[in-house]
């Protein structure tokens, strides 16, 4: 199988955009900005590499390569974060620019999640507010969003490898194409044979 007679299966088709677009789904309906924008920039970045990968282009795979980096280091900081490593916090307002007080969507729609509102009369300036309760989740929020950075930090790491893997097979065949002769001057010699042979000819004549 050759990458550039265009028979390579691209790491970066429907399943790779697919999980891009899953995560920027949940993290509009969770206003969650910081996110939306990295998945919005990775999202463009895997279209480039499988632009890079079907029109032969190593430095848009390159470029790939160089996100994949960047990605993990992101999913890394985002399970840090609903992990609650180094003094970072779940309930700050760090992933929303601090512009409002959203969490992720999944903090109140999670897998066996109840959502209750409580009206909260009683308190002065807050007649029209509710307080929102959810009980009965099967599983933390936090542990869905670090089982998504996780699955991310996986698909980018099989895209890191076989990046690398279509890169250096573009060069091998970019390699052999110049030892078999695309730049080879040894046609000239031929050229230059026959004027060389049809004057021995003439003078011998």
């Amino acid at each position: 199988k050759h990458c550039g007679s265009r028979s390579c299966n691209s790491p970066f088709s429907s399943p790779f955009q697919l999980a891009a677009l899953e995560r920027q789904v949940f993290d509009f309906l969770g206003y969650q900005w910081a996110p939306i924008l990295a998945n919005f920039l990775h999202i463009i970045i895997v279209i480039l590499g499988l632009f890079g990968t079907i029109q032969y282009r190593p430095r848009y795979i390159v470029v790939y390569a160089i996100w994949t980096a960047i990605w993990v280091t992101w999913n890394i900081f985002i399970i840090c974060f609903y992990l609650e490593v180094g003094g970072l916090s779940k309930d700050s307002e760090l992933l929303t620019f601090n512009i409002s007080r959203h969490q992720s969507w999944w903090s109140e729609n999670g897998p066996g999640c109840v959502r209750k509102e409580a009206p909260m009369s009683g308190i002065k300036g807050l007649d029209n507010h509710s307080y929102i309760s959810v009980i009965g989740c099967a599983l933390e929020y936090r542990y869905i969003e670090v089982m998504h950075s996780s699955f991310q930090i996986l698909i980018a790491l099989v895209g890191f490898v076989y990046a690398c893997y279509v890169v250096s097979v573009f060069t091998e065949e970019e390699d052999s194409f110049d030892f078999i002769g695309g730049f080879d001057p040894f046609p000239l010699y031929h050229v230059n044979e026959k004027p060389t042979n049809l004057l021995f000819k003439q003078t011998y004549l």
